[in-house]
């Protein structure tokens, strides 16, 4: 900043934005594994490929695949015909069941718990490049999945309704 009579020098170390990318993270729990996906984009495309490859690459002899994911406008299966071609589209979701988290009940989702850690040991410091994030990325969860690593979900469903009773409808007599 420019010098000002009777006031030092200031300068300003805030960091140039390089662009951002969004990381998938699709999760097993019970096979403590996991995959990301790296990508420059979050839109309903980005979205529709990672669910071809988790169907065709990860789970390629699995009639039917369970999905549970949150309810982000670019996460419905309606947006898989914007990916690809209609008969494209139309196998996959054949092969797919999903089932939303709640809305306002996120911190039940697993995948949220892993993003979560994600983002406290991987993504806690810029990245320069998409390339790089790739590489972080899946160092992270290599190391994750070598080391059997579970979430320790401790919620039951006594605790949800305890938690989420505000949402549930009051019935007057």
């Amino acid at each position: 900043m420019p010098i000002a009579r009777g006031k030092p020098v200031r300068e300003d170390y805030t960091d140039t934005r390089q662009g951002v990318a969004t990381v998938f993270l699709v999760f097993e729990p019970l096979a403590e594994w996991r995959w990301v996906y790296e990508r420059e984009r979050r839109t309903a495309v980005d979205w529709a490929e990672v669910v071809r490859t988790v169907l065709d690459a990860v789970y390629p002899e699995a009639e039917r695949v369970v999905l549970v994911q949150d309810n982000l406008n670019t996460h419905t299966l309606g947006l898989l015909s914007k990916a690809f071609t209609p008969a494209e589209a139309a196998r996959l979701r054949r092969r797919l069941e999903v089932h939303y988290t709640p809305v306002r009940g996120s911190w039940f989702h697993m995948a949220e718990i892993g993003l979560s850690v994600l983002e406290r040991q991987c993504l806690d410091r810029r990245i320069g490049s998409v390339a790089a994030l790739r590489r972080e990325a899946e160092a992270w969860a290599f190391g994750r999945n070598a080391s059997c690593v579970r979430v320790d979900w401790q919620s039951t469903t006594g605790d949800a309704r305890i938690r989420l009773n505000h949402l549930y409808p009051k019935i007057e007599t």
